[in-house]
């Protein structure tokens, strides 16, 4: 006799259901909106703490702190969301650690290091090319899709903006920092690598596994290499705790949902969403740092740029 009772959603349904557009639109918007929001709040964590533009040690402190943070957030959500203990696999522990290297310690390391020598707007705007360099990379290095005459087009119109959002005075090299938008370009190349690297992953392991235990390891490393070369952190509010615990649901949160859609969606159809980030990040950074005169029509020119770029490269 068939029992009636509580039925658990079969994979398949899962699997379905983040395949639903509507679905995966809202859950990729707002895993941009709070990638966004990381802008402005990374240079209000530099007031809070008392971390300034020079001091590196600190602000790779900062990073490890926040990361360590974001990792354990994501293995105990995950863990109660999936009733399981989250650990990866003996034969997943190599993979752990790549995403860890690119994900995490490069990544932050370049992208705090630039944040502090390069506005919020203009950091949003440039960090829009990780979709460029993922497609790319995709395409060239690891054979994973082909590289189509849209996808050269969106390329040149991404590297357009950059140009764009870099010009003062009609010259490249006054608004071009290496160490603060060259920074900024690294950090998003090698972001860009974690994403090819974990959308293969995701086949062989859960990635909010991958997420939460790469976050720990890096995060971890950062910390320690921070501390040990002489950074220090000072509390300054007690707002500052806050701040720094919303920094850590930023990554748990948006990455480990961001590794679900890639996992259950072809690229394309997640990374589309990918236009809101700059927006995101320009509007945020302008609001919560008064940097309105940074949204000038240079900056504007430069958004519609990236963006259109972002669709063209994944529009089918």
């Amino acid at each position: 006799m068939k029992q009636n009772g509580p039925q658990t959603p079969s994979p398949r349904t899962k699997s379905t259901l983040l395949q639903n557009k509507f679905i995966v639109c809202l859950l990729a918007v707002f895993c941009c909106l709070l990638w966004g929001s990381a802008f402005p709040s990374i240079k209000a964590g530099y007031e809070l703490f008392e971390i300034g533009a020079q001091d590196s040690m600190s602000q790779i402190l900062f990073a490890g702190i926040r990361f360590l943070l974001a990792g354990v957030l994501t293995i105990i959500f995950g863990s109660l969301f999936q009733r399981k203990v989250l650990f990866p696999k003996k034969t997943s522990w190599n993979m752990v650690y790549m995403l860890s290297v690119f994900q995490t310690m490069l990544q932050y390391f370049f992208f705090y290091k630039g944040l502090a020598h390069a506005s919020g707007v203009k950091s949003s705007i440039i960090n829009g090319m990780t979709t460029f360099f993922a497609i790319l990379l995709a395409c060239l290095v690891r054979k994973q899709e082909h590289l189509s005459s849209e996808k050269i087009i969106g390329c040149l119109l991404g590297i357009a903006g950059v140009i764009t959002v870099s010009l003062s005075g009609g010259s490249i090299g006054a608004g071009f920092a290496f160490n603060g938008e060259g920074f900024i370009l690294i950090a998003a190349v090698s972001y860009a690598i974690s994403s090819v690297l974990i959308k293969e992953y995701s086949v062989k392991e859960n990635p909010v596994t991958l997420s939460g235990y790469q976050f720990l390891i890096g995060g971890f490393v950062m910390m320690v290499v921070g501390f040990a070369a002489g950074g220090r952190i000072h509390l300054t509010r007690p707002v500052g705790i806050l701040l720094i615990i919303y920094m850590a649901l930023i990554s748990s949160v948006a990455y480990s949902i961001w590794g679900i859609l890639l996992k259950h969606n072809p690229v394309s159809t997640v990374t589309i969403y990918g236009f809101s980030n700059p927006i995101f990040g320009a509007l945020l950074s302008a609001i919560f740092l008064a940097e309105w005169d940074k949204l000038s029509l240079r900056y504007v020119t430069a958004l519609l740029l990236v963006s259109l770029g972002i669709y063209v490269v994944n529009r089918k």
